[in-house]
């Protein structure tokens, strides 16, 4: 998918840029797999602001996506490629020979009409979704589950996926998107491919109003703030941090400080950790 740039014509437009869309084939989302997204404004089922910087933004209605691939058995053709507002990835309609209609996110080089299938005699071929005892060493897949039946949740967003590595009794090493290698039960499911739309990362806001449509609204530097109000405020001038590390507003450490426990139960799991 290709970038296009706007010309000067106002401060807004310099140097801002969009996607062109070429793989997206429809506008139409199919009802039936439509819901209502309501709006927290960041806030709790207690109406405590949890989130800052949110609130706003376009009116938006959430794609209902298939993460287990749980038709088993049943092949499903690939009806449409569409835009999805909730995500940076696009998503893919497949439309069963049950009748039963599914989105999944699009991997790359997905197109309509494409034959997809589920489960463990599944080809290893683009968009086909298979446990990863299954899946040969050095295939590249997304959407991986962590807990067999729990439903995809590592590398899916645009332009990401992981490597498998090798086999090591009932687990499958993997190397993820971050550089960490990390062991993953063999019955969990992944699909073959990278996931599209990789070059969203490279799309350039360009004004501010963009990311108000968003739903992101401003966020204001604690240097700027009083002493009172952020660990940064305060000094004459311009004045550095003037603790030994950066601050949250609440005075825990901030920009690099591992949160991380330090005797998280998934330690054993993990082979080599991110790159830094």
């Amino acid at each position: 998918m290709a970038i296009k740039k706007f010309k000067p014509t106002t401060n807004g437009r310099r140097g801002m840029s969009t996607l062109t869309n070429e793989e997206i084939t429809t506008s139409t989302p199919t009802k039936s797999l439509l819901k209502k997204a309501r709006k927290t404004g960041g806030r709790n089922n207690q109406g405590k602001l949890t989130v800052r910087h949110i609130g706003g933004g376009a009116k938006r209605k959430y794609r209902v996506i298939d993460f287990k691939r749980n038709k088993i058995g049943v092949t499903g053709r690939v009806a449409s490629i569409e835009y999805d507002p909730n995500r940076n990835a696009n998503i893919a309609l497949i439309n069963y020979l049950d009748g039963d209609k599914k989105y999944i996110i699009a991997p790359k080089g997905l197109k309509v009409g494409m034959i997809i299938e589920n489960g463990e005699n599944a080809d290893i071929k683009v968009g086909n979704a298979l446990p990863l005892k299954n899946i040969p060493v050095g295939t590249v897949v997304h959407c991986l589950e962590l807990n067999p039946g729990s439903g995809a949740s590592l590398c899916r967003s645009a332009g990401t996926s992981a490597q498998i590595l090798g086999r090591e009794d009932k687990y499958v090493m993997v190397r993820l998107q971050s550089g960490e290698t990390r062991k993953i039960l063999g019955n969990c499911i992944a699909t073959i491919g990278v996931v599209g739309n990789e070059d969203f990362e490279l799309v350039n806001i360009g004004k501010a109003g963009r990311t108000r449509h968003m739903g992101v609204r401003p966020t204001n530097r604690g240097s700027a703030m009083n002493p009172n109000d952020h660990p940064h405020g305060g000094g004459e001038g311009r004045a550095p941090i003037g603790r030994k590390s950066p601050m949250t507003p609440w005075g825990k450490p901030a920009l690099g400080y591992k949160t991380r426990k330090n005797k998280k139960a998934s330690d054993k799991l993990i082979v080599s950790r991110r790159k830094k």
